[in-house]
């Protein structure tokens, strides 16, 4: 016996406590004389004093006999042990640790329950084998739900699944209506009204998406998932009808991305979908002419259309330029740097535009003329804008193709016509006659001035340098197939990139805090060198090794002036 215990005033202000399962499991399905005599039985068991059934008896009211009976009940519920019925002694059980035994259904008090079920069941035609109704009546005897609630519950999966009803879908709908504490018939009523609000709405969306068939048990759970993110039926609704097919997961989509974007009301949705899809038929158009197969347009709309439209670009517009860039084998990141260049120039309404397309394509049709005269020259960019300086110079398209005949036995074409055109303007020459006028004698050989040698001497060492480059390149391209032959560096990579491109966008958009996504980038790098480290290779292995640090073997430094290595060579 313990030397200390606690004063009768102290125990009268302590606490008992009642786990909350025997409140929803047990509770529900007692008595009020079992419940009084659980719950004063589990008082007496933290009190020091003596107390005797037959006190306890006379204290609730209740007859020696049916205070056993009551812990009788209690013990069929593992709820407690009868360790002695005369005298009466109980060890109460934890209710966590009971097993629930079943008890003995009684047929007479599922009368009326019995015959209302089996008239739901006679509408689906179908009737359940024993061993299923007693499945159901143990399921009325171990948990708190009302017969009527049941009922409503049976007669609502009647309607959903006539002739195909089952009771384990019974079951199951009744289950997940306990566990969300919906026992009573007004709380199954409210459910179920809800659900034919939203089969409603979910008949309506499945209209919407041309989809010929009943609303399913799972689509509710479509439905659910999208409210409780904060969407209305309205929006989703806007979303089915704007979309006209597909199906309850490509709502999904789009509600997703409606969420990321914090647009919830349906006419925001409505105006951002049919923005979105202005969008997608832009950058349709604008892949089409670029000769660019692309999946999903929605990359492309956020990376570059929507930019271009919000310059002032219009679709036509964007039209002619991609058909211009799809002649010099341009995709949407040489366009964008285009339309960067051509915004900063003023070139943006239609009209200048179209203008701008003209006057290039002058220039690429002159430029591909120059092939018959002095052999295949490079289609770029930086060819047409050589043609352009020529336009400027003065010179006529006949004086062009003049250089360009008289360019033919050069090793760089592009570069013979240009020393020639500038001997000849600084000569005071723009026409043929006057070009004939300064002929020289020997007409058999071909015509070389020093600007001519100059040109020839320039090719040999662009041929020079152009080996370097590419053996430096092919080194590098061999240690990078290496590389991607391993699956970390791989993955790694792609990291990498996401990372840098995560990064990019949010400098573009002016977010304040970039230091998580500056992180994340270093830890990618990070585990892409020791991918590297694993297979024997350096960051730099990954980079030409230029013979000329300073020019990267092009014969010239970033400011153009010719390179201490050009002009020993």
């Amino acid at each position: 016996m313990s030397f200390s215990t606690f004063s009768k005033g102290f125990t009268a202000n302590m606490f008992t406590s009642v786990e909350n399962q025997f409140i929803t499991k047990y509770l529900p399905q007692a008595d009020g004389d079992a419940v009084k005599v659980y719950l004063y039985g589990l008082y007496l068991c933290q009190c020091a004093e003596d107390f005797d059934a037959a006190s306890l008896a006379k204290l609730l009211h209740v007859s020696s006999e049916k205070l056993v009976e009551i812990y009788g009940f209690w013990e069929e519920c593992d709820l407690v042990h009868i360790l002695s019925r005369d005298p009466l002694f109980v060890e109460y059980l934890p209710v966590n640790a009971s097993i629930g035994k079943p008890k003995p259904v009684k047929a007479e008090k599922y009368a009326a329950f019995n015959r209302e079920f089996y008239k739901l069941l006679q509408k689906a035609g179908i009737v359940f084998k024993p061993y299923e109704m007693l499945k159901i009546l143990e399921f009325l005897e171990n948990n708190p739900m009302e017969q009527q609630a049941f009922l409503l519950v049976t007669e609502y999966c009647v309607k959903k699944d006539g002739e195909k009803l089952t009771s384990g879908h019974i079951l199951n709908k009744a289950a997940k209506m306990c566990r969300e504490r919906k026992y009573t018939l007004e709380q199954a009523e409210q459910e179920f009204s809800d659900f034919k609000e939203h089969e409603r709405d979910l008949s309506k969306m499945l209209d919407y998406l041309g989809i010929s068939r009943k609303v399913k048990e799972s689509d509710y759970e479509f439905l659910e998932k999208w409210l409780n993110l904060g969407m209305d039926s309205g929006t989703i609704l806007a979303v089915a009808k704007h979309l006209k097919k597909g199906s309850l997961n490509t709502i999904g989509s789009i509600l997703e991305e409606l969420i990321q974007k914090k647009i919830f009301k349906a006419n925001e949705a409505e105006s951002y979908l049919i923005r979105r899809d202005e969008l997608a038929a832009t950058v349709f158009s604008v892949a089409k002419r670029l000769g660019v197969k692309i999946q999903n347009p929605l990359p492309f709309a956020d990376e570059y259309v929507e930019k271009w439209l919000e310059r002032g670009y219009e679709t036509s517009s964007l039209s002619m330029i991609a058909s211009f860039c799809m002649k010099l084998g341009y995709g949407f990141g040489e366009m964008d740097t285009l339309i960067d260049g051509l915004y900063q120039s003023g070139t943006v309404d239609e009209q200048s535009v179209k203008n701008y397309c003209a006057a290039r394509d002058k220039e690429f049709r002159l430029l591909q003329s120059l092939q018959t005269e002095c052999g295949i020259i490079k289609k770029t960019q930086s060819a047409l804008d050589m043609v352009s300086v020529w336009k400027n110079w003065n010179f006529s398209d006949a004086m062009i193709r003049e250089a360009a005949k008289r360019s033919a036995n050069a090793s760089a074409p592009l570069p013979y016509i240009s020393k020639l055109l500038s001997e000849w303007k600084r000569e005071g020459i723009y026409t043929p006659e006057a070009l004939n006028q300064n002929a020289p004698a020997r007409k058999s050989e071909p015509y070389l001035n020093e600007s001519a040698i100059a040109a020839d001497l320039r090719g040999s060492r662009e041929r020079y340098y152009a080996v370097l480059r590419e053996q430096a390149i092919d080194r590098a391209e061999q240690m990078r197939k290496k590389a991607e032959e391993n699956a970390e560096f791989k993955k790694a990579n792609i990291l990498v990139k996401e990372c840098e491109l995560a990064l990019a966008r949010a400098e573009s958009l002016g977010t304040n805090d970039l230091s998580p996504l500056q992180y994340a980038l270093t830890q990618a790098k990070e585990r892409r060198k020791q991918s590297l480290k694993a297979v024997g290779i350096t960051e730099s292995d990954l980079l030409p090794a230029y013979a000329c640090k300073k020019c990267s073997d092009t014969g010239f430094m970033k400011d153009g002036r010719m390179c201490d290595c050009y002009q020993s060579t």
